[in-house]
Formats: structure tokens, sequence, C-alpha cells
């Protein structure tokens, strides 16, 4: 049974983090003033989402990972959906993230309801030290998405058939 939860952002493995954002000097930028949320299964935390607010109605995402043993479960989607609606009771109106312009992340986020805002060129060359590569494509450019929390509109879908403590 996964069980998904509020966590302080220093209990989360850093190897976990690292698999969603590569660069350690990045993720420690961000991550002593976010708030993170897990999942966890037999103790072990298997997910961490970690978003920080930009003001009292703003908040990015900057880091969703799942442990690779534990992908391919819909765990990171329902995290994802744990955060969005623990951000919503904290007032939160809009939620941000980059992403690459290609891959299973971009599919990921719009599947949830996130939208396009903007495209930062060359984000990935100018603010990482090593290139990163997915399916033999360099990632160079972010996509900027957004998500509005007043309106309801995220998407969600039906329960799966397994049993999801949420606190």
């Amino acid at each position: 049974m996964i069980e998904y939860k509020p966590l302080s952002p220093n209990q989360i493995p850093m190897a976990l983090l690292l698999e969603a954002d590569p660069d350690q000097d990045n993720v420690n930028r961000y991550l002593a003033n976010s708030l993170s949320f897990v999942a966890v299964e037999e103790n072990q935390i298997v997910g961490a989402c970690v978003v920080l607010p930009l003001s009292e109605t703003q908040a990015e995402i900057m880091n969703v990972s799942v442990a690779p043993t534990h992908q391919q479960r819909g765990i990171g989607s329902d995290l994802l959906r744990f955060a969005i609606e623990q951000l919503k009771g904290q007032s939160f109106q809009k939620l941000i993230l980059g992403t690459g312009t290609f891959g299973y992340q971009l599919t990921y986020y719009q599947r949830l309801g996130f939208r396009v805002e903007s495209v930062d060129k060359d984000h990935f060359l100018l603010h990482y030290p090593e290139p990163i590569w997915e399916n033999g494509i360099q990632h160079k450019d972010m996509l900027r998405l957004y998500l509005d929390l007043r309106c309801g509109k995220y998407k969600t879908k039906p329960q799966r058939q397994k049993e999801m403590v949420l606190r």
C-alpha cells in the first residue's frame, strides 16, 4: 500500500531527487525553501514532489521523481494529484513547472491538465553543466507549463483498484 503525505524536504533522499534533476547544486538551491510531498511504501520513500512557493498564490513544481523500481505504477501521477490538492488547500491559485519540449514528462503533465505558457529557449544548454539526453535527442529548450488551481479543472481519473492512504 502506498501512503502519500507531506514531509520535510531535508528528509528526502538526494538520490531520488537526482532522478528528475541531475544537478545536485540546482536541487540544493531550491530544496530548503520548498514544500515536499512523498509516496511511501513499506516505510521507504519511493516518490517525491518538491514545490517552491513563489508568492502567496503561486508555486512552482521543481521536482517530481519516482524510484526506478517503482515507476510505471501510477505513483507519480497519484503523488502529483495529492500535492495539487494540498496546494489548493493552502490558497495557491497557480501552479507552474518547467519541462523539456519532448518526452514522456510532457505528456504526463498535459494529461493532468497543465497547459503550455511559454518556451525558455536554450534553458538546458545554459543552466546545466552536462548535456541532458533523452531517446538520443538533447534537451535544449524548456517548456513552461501552468495549472490554474482555482478552476478545479485539472484532470483526475477514476481511482484505480488499489487502496490509497491520503494524509
